[in-house]
């Protein structure tokens, strides 16, 4: 059978985790893994392998192994930024302060420790494609939260109206549709479509794609 086209590179500080995942992830017909990483070098890793995903699984004796000074280890040269992958991350706690933060650092996946194999490759096949996973609980806590900083807005700080094109990018991000698909699908470049993603995250004030549909939803701007 053909290896997948999901280039993904596999980073955790037990080399034993990291061959059992990397071992769980080649059983999946979509997904190659090209490399695996201690974490300590990771954007040099990334940067020769230059993987779509990377999986990282956090230290289950080290809370602070996914803080954003610990993603700040993905920083990469200017030559290779427009290359960066999406980003997944498996942890014992997935309700911890670290999960805003990692979602506003550009994760795109949190994936419980005990989840199933079936369900790790799905959030890396997610990832790959645009899209955001979250434990339901982290998305329905995201979205709760969300409901109650727009209950305590004032007039002047009320979130911005989406232009037309903005709306249109919304409903594509509904879709689940990828920024490359977005820019062919509107005829427009791919950097147009990530700036057009920025402002509906700043204006709706959310912390991902998956979380600015939900709102969306919410208020009425789009319909699934």
């Amino acid at each position: 059978m053909a290896r997948g086209v999901i280039r993904t590179l596999v980073a955790a500080a037990s080399p034993v985790v990291r061959a059992d995942i990397a071992a769980l992830l080649e059983q999946s017909p979509a997904i190659t893994v090209v490399a695996t990483s201690a974490g300590d070098a990771l954007a040099d890793d990334v940067e020769s392998h230059e993987p779509q995903v990377v999986l990282m699984i956090a230290d289950a004796e080290d809370a602070n192994s996914v803080s954003p000074a610990a993603l700040s280890r993905l920083t990469l040269s200017p030559d290779a930024a427009s290359r960066a992958p999406a980003m997944v991350v498996v942890a014992n706690d997935t309700s911890g302060a670290w999960v805003s933060e990692a979602l506003r650092a550009g994760v795109r996946g949190i994936v419980a420790r005990d989840a199933t194999p079936a369900e790790i490759v799905t959030a890396v096949e997610a990832a790959a494609a645009g899209l955001v996973t979250l434990p339901a609980e982290v998305a329905a806590a995201l979205v709760s939260a969300n409901r109650s900083a727009a209950a305590t807005r004032t007039p002047d700080n009320t979130a911005q109206p989406l232009t037309r094109r903005e709306l249109e990018v919304l409903g594509m991000l509904a879709e689940g549709l990828a920024n490359k698909n977005i820019a062919a699908r509107l005829a427009i470049s791919e950097h147009t479509v990530k700036t057009h993603v920025a402002a509906i995250l700043a204006k709706l004030d959310a912390y991902s794609r998956a979380e600015a549909v939900a709102i969306g939803v919410r208020l009425g701007l789009i319909l699934l």
